[in-house]
């Protein structure tokens, strides 16, 4: 069974995010195996300079690949990445899956992005929307979606 794995930055805060989670999640259960990594986001100051910025970046993304397993595929969620359809994203889960892949990680960064490194070592860089979301929102739209593109690969009905 395919297993997949969130590793993202900071923890969720609100109950409904973590019940949306939770019920995708549950869901996701009938395809694959879901696990989620949550990583602390590095301090900053209230006006962090340029060079605080990096470090931030640079330390979560070593935090971030530390919890990659070295024969997963990648899929760094950032705003430059690729737009996909969920039919489209449903093809490049199969894809993967299809050429040995066993273990996907899905990595959703801190409120300053993700580290160059991170994306380097995607197989896929893919953006939501050109708009920026709250990351713990886009927990909820990545287990959304993953739900959706598994259920597409298994002909159900929920994408219509």
């Amino acid at each position: 069974m395919l297993k997949v794995e969130l590793v993202v930055i900071g923890k969720l805060k609100e109950e409904y995010l973590r019940q949306a989670c939770d019920e995708y999640i549950k869901r996701l259960g009938a395809f694959c195996r879901v696990t989620v990594t949550e990583l602390p986001e590095s301090r900053v100051s209230q006006n962090p300079s340029p060079s605080e910025i990096t470090d931030c970046l640079e330390k979560e993304g070593a935090a971030i690949l530390a919890k990659i397993p070295a024969q997963s595929y990648v899929v760094a969620m950032c705003i430059e990445g690729e737009l996909l359809t969920s039919p489209q994203l449903a093809a490049q889960i199969q894809k993967a899956a299809s050429g040995g892949a066993s273990h996907i990680s899905f990595v959703i960064g801190g409120s300053w992005g993700l580290a160059p490194a991170v994306k380097k070592r995607a197989g896929l860089r893919l953006s939501m929307s050109p708009m920026t979301f709250p990351h713990q929102l886009a927990r909820v739209m990545v287990l959304e979606q993953l739900y959706r593109a598994m259920g597409i690969n298994n002909h159900t009905k929920y994408h219509k």
